[in-house]
């Protein structure tokens, strides 16, 4: 939210409960007719998309303002919609502008107003209290228990197009201007047999770039996005490359353990031969350091190429994320390795490692069990790590070790 106009763009969803009804609330940019401006005209087509999926809908009215032509607009947009309309004055913060609200009449689309004051909540509970008598008994499950997963990057480099591919419909605004999607978007899907759900989130650039207010907010929420997922899809420009920025949000990812996948879109822009490919990948791997174990994807959106593999991948990654080894499958594999290459004495300390278990984590984490945890040195950590994951599939997973006095 921001005091300017015209910051909603896409349709943004929430989910409410009310009186033991479960219910999703769709959020729209501004409607406005006879305008050309490029975001307008997207918002008309992204207002009508929510109209045609809801079940009932809320036509809201400024108390302050009072009638407006725009309102009479949107009303003549409603009565070619048969569904439950409730028309809703808001900033009707005190008796006079309450009382303002009656020339809403004049609209004709409802026979009871319902004020409110959404800074401060009053009204809405007997507005909802008359909304949720229309919907039927829930019956869908609940979404807390489906695989999140978030579509980052930085902007104008495919996100949106890419959410829209997959879906078949126009869910977010594409535009070829940077910036165009502000909020996280999420949408339900079911592919290969399994159900989750997609983010679409903002662009996020540097911090010295981002000059409005409304683009910091978008970041936050893309950010915010980030933590709730379970997987990141982060999509890179083929034509630019893995840039500073990118390494930034695959870094934020494997900071929160995250599942990770490298999408190189816009493949087919790249001039290339049979080895191209293997190239780029041998040059993302030593630009990533420690972060190879995640896996790097080449697709065109436009082309619809590989973007359904991509899908695949990402539902494979968390289900590495969620794999569990029994304990003794870890140490007849793990034991064996440590035997063949113990760990190095340290100031003529010999480390023996006994024991090996993993822990009941949301992502997978080890704990070594030993007499000298401390003296324990990063290059065989690494080593142990690498072990784990050529036995173990972890592709695209972050992988924690701890160590232990046994």
């Amino acid at each position: 939210m921001d005091n300017e106009p015209g910051i909603t763009r896409d349709r943004s969803y929430g989910y409410g409960e009310w009186n033991g009804k479960h219910f999703t609330v769709i959020d729209t940019g501004g409607y406005v007719e006879g305008s050309e401006d490029i975001f307008e005209e997207a918002i008309r087509r992204q207002v009508k998309e929510a109209l045609q999926e809801a079940n009932a809908i809320l036509f809201m009215v400024d108390c302050e303002i009072g009638l407006h032509g725009l309102d009479q607009d949107f009303a003549n947009v409603l009565r070619e919609i048969d569904k439950p309309t409730f028309l809703v004055a808001n900033k009707a913060d005190n008796h006079e502008r309450s009382m303002a609200m009656h020339e809403f009449h004049a609209l004709g689309i409802a026979d009871e107003i319902f004020p409110v004051s959404s800074i401060s909540g009053s009204g809405t509970g007997e507005l909802l209290d008359e909304v949720v008598k229309v919907f039927e008994e829930d019956i869908d499950e609940e979404e807390s228990d489906l695989p999140r997963i978030a579509i980052l990057g930085r902007p104008n480099v495919g996100k949106s197009s890419f959410l829209n591919a997959l879906l078949g419909e126009e869910r977010s605004i594409v535009t070829n201007i940077a910036g165009t999607t502000r909020d996280a978007i999420n949408s339900r899907y079911q592919l290969f047999g399994k159900d989750f759900l997609l983010t679409d989130t903002a662009g996020i650039r540097k911090k010295a770039k981002v000059k409005e207010d409304v683009e910091f907010y978008s970041v936050l929420r893309a950010i915010q996005a980030l933590q709730d997922s379970d997987v990141c899809i982060i999509i890179i420009d083929a034509e630019r490359g893995l840039e500073s920025q990118d390494l930034s949000i695959i870094n934020l990812a494997h900071k929160y353990k995250k599942g990770t996948i490298i999408m190189f879109n816009k493949w087919d822009l790249v001039q290339k031969d049979t080895k191209t490919a293997d190239q780029i990948k041998t040059s993302i791997k030593e630009k990533l350091g420690p972060l190879q174990y995640i896996p790097v994807i080449f697709t065109s959106v436009l082309q619809k190429q590989r973007i359904f593999q991509t899908i695949e991948l990402g539902l494979k990654v968390y289900e590495n994320r969620s794999r569990k080894i029994s304990t003794s499958k870890l140490n007849e594999t793990m034991l064996a390795e440590i035997e063949r290459y113990p760990p190095p004495a340290v100031r003529g300390k010999y480390i023996k490692i006994k024991y090996i278990t993993q822990l009941p984590t949301q992502t997978p984490t080890f704990a070594f069990f030993c007499n000298h945890p401390k003296d324990i040195k990063e290059s065989y950590e690494r080593f142990l790590t690498n072990k784990l994951r050529s036995h173990f599939d972890f592709e695209g997973v972050p992988v924690k070790l701890v160590f232990r006095k046994k």
